[in-house]
């Protein structure tokens, strides 16, 4: 590698350049839209564009072929969806516009096709993220899921009183590695935890480093916007022992209780969530959520301020913005049962279709285990 490739790329890992686009690369307009994903490709995780939701373009390898013209000058490939995150707006987004536009302006995905190109079908759907430093989600961030269990006349006392006094955003964290899962994954209800809850959510990326972001300056900071969902153990923790009644990790630290995805779109796609978001989750067929940006009590822009004042945001961290109403508190059915199946769907950005299943009973155990719910709820079948 010339040694100005290899600088170029140690600046890079440290942090320590911004490649500033030519103002041709600035000014450079796209055939059409695309996301971004990860996908099983020979079997191994590759990053992948994804065109008209059914195309799916690895990157490297049509990286690699665009480079052969010498029009094209050579630029780091990313090593995954992390890096090509981080670099996006220091000369990654001008390089995967001339890829879309090569690939597209020459007919290479319904007429004659090179090797890195698949349809959607071929490939399997991994989480974008492989594994996102940090999941934040904002609870209770909907005037519709606030006191859902309670009466209407209870609902509407509640939400009245959270209009007079907002406060500021309720964050928690979610695992990362273990809880995230892709399109097409397994949700898997955890042995003896009979009340798992489902919540859909939009998942903003963060592109750009930042600390003590401004709600006005926040956008600036995402990358794009992907579809999750916060699955949620309600069984709450066994008595006895520590005198803390709620706890956050066995309500949402299971296993695959972050599936996201299935891609990412990159925010010059989207547009303002604030204004066109619409979120939707259905079971089995039936729609049991469904909410716009006009129901959120702190706007996106503002979760991501409070989270920034106390946390350091990086590029591949992800922001939720909370569910609403229509969580099996409000919804007129049962807990997720296994064998029924999820899809969390959000217009402009995609769909997350996974089944649950359960799990079976764990042996070998000594008794300091997370216990089933039955042995201190009445059971919930």
């Amino acid at each position: 590698m010339h040694i100005r490739s290899i600088l170029l790329t140690s600046a890079l890992s440290l942090g320590l350049v911004a490649i500033a686009t030519s103002p041709v690369h600035a000014q450079m307009d796209v055939a059409e839209p695309f996301k971004v994903g990860t996908f099983e490709i020979d079997g191994t995780p590759q990053v992948g564009l994804v065109l008209r939701d059914q195309y799916i373009v690895a990157l490297n390898p049509a990286n690699t072929a665009l480079e052969r013209d010498a029009a094209y000058p050579a630029i780091p490939e990313p090593d995954d969806m992390l890096d090509l995150i981080a670099r996006y707006e220091y000369g990654m987004k001008p390089r995967l516009y001339e890829i879309v536009n090569h690939v597209v302006g020459n007919d290479m995905l319904t007429g004659v096709r090179p090797g890195y190109v698949y349809d959607l079908n071929e490939v399997g759907t991994l989480p974008p993220i492989m594994y996102p430093g940090k999941i934040l989600n904002a609870a209770v961030n909907f005037y519709s899921h606030v006191n859902e269990a309670s009466s209407p006349e209870q609902q509407a006392e509640a939400r009245q009183q959270r209009r007079e006094n907002r406060g500021v955003p309720y964050l928690f964290l979610k695992p990362s590695r273990g809880a995230v899962v892709g399109n097409g994954a397994e949700i898997v209800i955890p042995w003896g935890r009979d009340r798992i809850d489902w919540e859909v959510e939009l998942g903003a990326v963060i592109g750009r480093t930042g600390k003590y972001i401004s709600a006005n300056d926040a956008e600036a900071h995402v990358f794009g916007y992907m579809v999750t969902i916060d699955v949620s153990d309600r069984g709450g923790r066994p008595p006895g022992g520590n005198p803390m009644t709620s706890d956050w990790f066995v309500g949402k630290g299971h296993d695959t209780f972050a599936p996201q995805g299935p891609w990412i779109v990159p925010k010059e796609f989207y547009g303002n969530p604030m204004e066109i978001l619409r979120q939707t989750l259905s079971i089995g067929g039936n729609q049991v959520q469904e909410a716009t940006a006009g129901d959120m009590i702190h706007s996106l822009w503002e979760v991501i301020e409070y989270g920034s004042s106390i946390i350091t945001l990086y590029p591949g961290d992800v922001v939720n913005n909370g569910t609403s109403g229509g969580t099996m508190a409000g919804a007129d059915r049962g807990y997720l049962q296994p064998g029924e199946v999820v899809s969390a769907s959000i217009d402009g950005i995609g769909t997350l279709t996974l089944p649950a299943v359960g799990e079976p009973e764990p042996q070998g155990l000594t008794g300091a285990n997370l216990t089933p719910v039955c042995n201190y709820r009445n059971c919930n079948r």
